[in-house]
């Protein structure tokens, strides 16, 4: 079969979150123009193909950054053709990180301290998850299978991924 390396889709699961990312991001609408259509929300930014997606791709960013950070690798994936990739790149929202002093920034889950010995924010790792979790199920409503979805995660994306795909009742691409 095909090699898929991308998507997901788009609804309103949170409520608008103040703050942005602390990285200098290029919006979507500021990368050149391609045959990708970009859809922005509260929650997420979802690049829809130029045919309807028979993939998807979940990507998420790490602590400090949206949903944007990721966004300018699409174009550079080149993917087969036939492989019609939905992109979805969710926000974390904003909270609170002890280890930051307990400054304000998008974040999966607050880290308290490097040290092992302390206790994790599973209540944050949990919620994360979920909204992982319901992003997959409605790429599945929407039509794609889960043998053609794929979840990345960078950092604290990569933490959320892996949490959440172990605990998803079907496997992913």
């Amino acid at each position: 079969g095909e090699s898929l390396a991308a998507t997901a889709p788009a609804s309103g699961r949170r409520p608008a979150a103040a703050g942005s990312s602390v990285h200098s991001r290029r919006r979507a609408q500021d990368l050149p123009e391609s045959p990708v259509k970009t859809r922005e929300t509260n929650d997420e930014v979802i690049l829809e193909p130029a045919q309807p997606a028979n993939a998807a791709v979940i990507w998420l960013h790490g602590l400090g950054a949206d949903g944007h950070d990721f966004v300018p690798i699409v174009p550079e994936l080149s993917l087969p053709a036939g492989i019609h990739a939905r992109f979805v790149f969710p926000h974390a929202p904003v909270r609170p990180v002890t280890l930051n002093g307990g400054a304000r920034m998008r974040a999966w889950y607050d880290i308290k301290s490097l040290s092992r010995a302390d206790l994790q924010d599973d209540a944050g790792i949990r919620e994360s998850a979920a909204t992982v979790m319901q992003i997959v199920a409605e790429q599945r409503k929407a039509g794609i299978a889960a043998n053609r979805t794929v979840i990345a995660g960078f950092s604290q994306g990569g933490a959320i991924t892996l949490h959440a795909v172990c605990r998803l009742e079907e496997p992913l691409a």
